[in-house]
């Protein structure tokens, strides 16, 4: 990818899909060159816990909310230390934020982290282009002087894809660090890191619980020598089929019986560890505003997404795995991917959605009381 930080609103810009679909608009944020997969969000808020969500790494996300950036960027609500998307698409940008805790304009915050945008053409045309044919690579090109169609399209299919991609590592802590609990410390979780969101551990430490952190190169012995009584596997991107190392610790942890919780990415973990399968969704889900039935009280949630890969593992029965029973606990209701795995005879679950959800919806707090209940029960 390359970038400039000056002024973009008057460049022209160019959006290529990988199957020759053409958006032609105006520079948002950076201008420069990048490539990544081209997926959409729902979310008609929270942007920016959109933007420096580690599970977008390699993601150019579009927007289907048509007005993006009303209310700025401010120092509170990042989910981690930067902006990952790859590249970032709105119709309507805000001319100017107004909000009062806005530090600055959410231009200014792209041009400055060097994310190359486009704004001005019509994401609904290319959110129902998304939606028949896929998410698929795509190439953002602004500036004064852009190559010719031909070869931007040849440049976006030489890019890598998702599928068989090994990201965590590259977005993952390099060291471990500590998340205080809020109040009585009541329990001790190591949570290995495979792009983890910030307000992840803050919600576990709102409830009595200090995190450790952990790289997503971790090992078992990692895992055990801050005498955890649970162990968590965070959110994070690239394609589970790769994940062969989380996958063997959490087996590991699996044996020995320790509380165990997983989200999104970890979710998919948990799958693999199981023996089950995953597979690449056409388009997948993102945004805020999902529909997933908890098949354990028949409540509905509307949670939040971002996952373009799901586990494959039968709805309608009970499966004998190496570890005991297993069931889907969760699907979404749109299409009946499954959204929540549990272990009936081991005190192991995970959701494939974000229960953390600082910007909303909180339906499924929940599920980190459920951790609490499960740490309970094994001191118990």
């Amino acid at each position: 990818m390359t970038t400039s930080t000056r002024g973009a609103d008057k460049s022209p810009a160019v959006l290529v899909l990988e199957d020759g679909r053409i958006f032609r608009g105006r520079a948002y944020g950076a201008v420069g060159v990048t490539f990544g997969e081209a997926v959409f969000s729902t979310g008609m808020t929270g942007y920016q816990e959109t933007l420096t969500d580690p599970s977008y790494h390699r993601q150019v996300v579009v927007m289907t909310a048509p007005h993006v950036g009303n209310t700025g960027v401010n120092d509170e609500d990042p989910e981690s230390k930067r902006i990952w998307v790859a590249g970032y698409v709105v119709r309507d940008p805000a001319r100017k934020p107004s909000n009062w805790r806005a530090k600055r304009s959410l231009d200014e915050e792209l041009r400055a982290q060097g994310v190359v945008g486009i704004s001005g053409i019509d994401t609904r045309a290319l959110t129902r282009h998304l939606r028949e044919r896929g998410a698929m690579r795509v190439g953002i090109f602004s500036g004064e002087a852009l190559p010719d169609e031909g070869t931007m399209l040849a440049e976006v299919r030489q890019a890598p894809e998702m599928k068989g991609a090994d990201l965590s590592a590259e977005v993952a802590t390099t060291e471990p660090y500590v998340v205080p609990a809020i109040g009585e410390k009541k329990f001790t979780v190591a949570a290995v890191d495979l792009g983890i969101k910030g307000m992840t551990p803050h919600r576990m430490a709102e409830r009595g619980i200090e995190v450790h952190v952990l790289p997503a190169t971790a090992t078992v012995e990692d895992v055990y020598a801050v005498n955890p009584d649970g162990v968590f596997f965070s959110n994070g991107p690239g394609d589970p089929a790769t994940a062969d190392h989380p996958v063997s610790v959490m087996q590991a942890v699996l044996e020995r019986g320790t509380p165990l919780f997983g989200i999104c990415f970890g979710n998919q973990i948990l799958g693999r560890a199981l023996g089950f399968g995953t597979y690449k969704l056409k388009y997948g889900h993102r945004g805020i505003n999902q529909p997933v039935q908890d098949r354990t009280t028949g409540k509905v949630e509307v949670t939040a997404h971002n996952h373009g890969f799901a586990v494959d593992a039968p709805l309608d029965q009970v499966s004998e795995t190496p570890y005991g029973r297993a069931e889907v606990s969760h699907v979404c209701l749109n299409d009946n991917v499954v959204e929540g795995l549990q272990l009936l005879d081991k005190p192991a679950f995970s959701v494939q959605y974000h229960p953390e959800a600082a910007a909303g919806p909180h339906d499924a707090a929940y599920l980190f009381d459920r951790f609490v209940k499960l740490m309970e029960g094994q001191r118990a």
